[in-house]
């Protein structure tokens, strides 16, 4: 994605990203982009290679979870277990608050027209990605994937307050939710019903719409209101320059220390503190050990009991307890500023990865229905190897010939009419070609912390476009150089 400068014909070439912000859960389609889906010529904008190959990386991590055994050949773990168990849902999180913000304005916050054209957008957009997760619902059974989409419908609706805010309010916010939000569900779950145990699909969504509302947000597999600490902190992301090498680096140091601390937290609190003798003796007066031992070491689905405080303390994958959240919100910079530097540099090596990543809500859904397919290969890595295969040579062919995948192209012209009309409401401009892409961050535009007095263009109004840094080059280029060398 990033070699060389891109030639000039290239400039006015339809984007290579796919504007519609891939992940199932991140179709988000860029505010600036004119009606034809192109970037006037000489902007400044690409889009990073190395979100997309974190998108990829999380796709395939998901992909590993659903198909492959978890427990080894030494009766412990599996690599693919202990390397993306809980870890790559929590990157799909935190890149649906990439993508969000570069979506609604890259480094510069919406405000006015442009907030509400923003937040009616990803109305929409949770409306078309919940309504395939409830169709998929119906095919996929429980005990083989659980569908993620409904759950980040709903993180989409959560986010529209979070668009116009600071990075400092993001943070913040991110961490009270951390803190706070997993002892408010504790709390609050022992009095609720348990989740269902399936995937929801319309007809929960008809006869039981409370029950249902409360599993999406609460009780179920991926609860909204804990992992909304995801999408903050990927919207502070968004918000960065991730164009430069030093703002991703101190990215990808924050996220490993992050994780450190969460890890160092809960071995503190569990084994310093006596956290796993006393949960031990509260936990086994209402379960069997093995359901004990299999909480602890595999993790509960999406949440823990509610038998005792020190459940608060594990860090098990899919628990959303403070320590969890944190160590997976520690590992998912870790991995997006990874891959973003990756991709400056090994962008043609990546490109499988990065155009799987430009399409997720397609492949996810295409993943799930082949999981679901009665007819399986004799052993779970064949499964495993052929659907990685056809998933990343469907990115392949169709990122030669589409800008987008099936499924985001359909919920990028929704949108994209849907914002018009909005625009058109407020009397602001239709038609936006002459600003920048928000697809990737933003150079020509203030910090999302820039003072309320520093140099903006008025809302509706474009900036100045700057020059394109020079490692800044998409799919399309290396596309094309890989054409005139063939």
């Amino acid at each position: 994605m990033i070699d060389t400068r891109p030639e000039a014909p290239l400039a006015s070439r339809p984007v290579s990203a796919r504007e519609g912000v891939g992940i199932p859960h991140d179709c988000e389609v860029a505010t600036d982009v004119s009606a034809t889906g192109t970037v006037a010529v000489g902007s400044s904008e690409r889009r990073l290679v190395g979100v997309d190959v974190a998108r990829g990386l999380a796709l395939v991590g998901m992909m590993a979870v659903h198909v492959l055994p978890l427990v080894g050949p030494d009766d412990g773990m599996s690599i693919p277990w202990v390397l993306a168990a809980g870890k790559a849902a929590a990157l799909f999180a935190v890149l649906a608050g990439v993508g969000i913000a570069f979506g609604s304005g890259g480094r510069r916050r919406p405000s006015g027209r442009r907030r509400d054209a923003a937040a009616v957008s990803l109305v929409v957009r949770a409306l078309m990605i919940g309504a395939v997760g409830l169709l998929l619902g119906y095919v996929v059974p429980a005990d083989r994937a659980g569908v993620i989409l409904a759950y980040y419908a709903l993180l989409f609706v959560l986010a529209i307050p979070l668009l116009a805010l600071s990075t400092r309010a993001l943070v913040a916010i991110a961490a009270t939710i951390v803190v706070v939000m997993p002892v408010l569900s504790h709390l609050v779950r022992a009095a609720l019903p348990a989740a269902a145990g399936t995937n929801p699909t319309f007809t929960d969504l008809l006869t039981r719409p409370v029950e249902l509302t409360t599993e999406l947000a609460l009780t179920g597999t991926y609860p909204a209101l804990p992992w909304l600490a995801y999408v903050c902190v990927g919207l502070a992301v968004g918000r960065a320059a991730l164009t430069s090498r030093g703002v991703v680096a101190r990215i990808g140091i924050l996220g490993v220390v992050i994780a450190l601390a969460a890890g160092g937290g809960s071995w503190l609190v569990m084994n310093v503190a006596g956290g796993w003798r006393n949960l031990e003796a509260t936990a086994l007066l209402t379960m069997s050990a093995e359901d004990y031992t299999d909480l602890v070491v595999w993790g509960p689905s999406g949440s823990t009991p509610t038998t005792s405080p020190w459940w608060l303390g594990i860090m098990a994958p899919h628990s959303s307890t403070p320590f969890d959240l944190a160590f997976t919100i520690g590992t998912s910079l870790a991995v997006l500023a990874a891959a973003v530097l990756l991709g400056r540099v090994a962008s043609r090596v990546l490109a499988p990865l990065a155009a799987a990543g430009s399409m997720t809500f397609t492949l996810y859904a295409l993943h799930l229905l082949m999981v679901s397919s009665p007819v399986q290969p004799p052993s779970e890595t064949l499964a495993f190897v052929l659907q990685l295969a056809v998933v990343l040579a469907f990115a392949l062919l169709c990122s030669r010939r589409f800008s987008r995948g099936p499924l985001e192209a359909a919920v990028w012209r929704v949108t994209r009419h849907v914002r018009r009309r909005v625009m058109e409401a407020r009397g602001g401009s239709a038609h936006t070609g002459s600003t920048p892409s928000a697809e990737a961050p933003t150079g020509s535009t203030p910090s999302a912390d820039a003072p309320a007095g520093s140099p903006a263009a008025p809302a509706g109004e474009a900036p100045p476009a700057r020059p394109a840094p020079e490692w800044s080059v998409g799919l399309a280029q290396a596309r094309a150089e890989r054409g005139a060398t063939s």
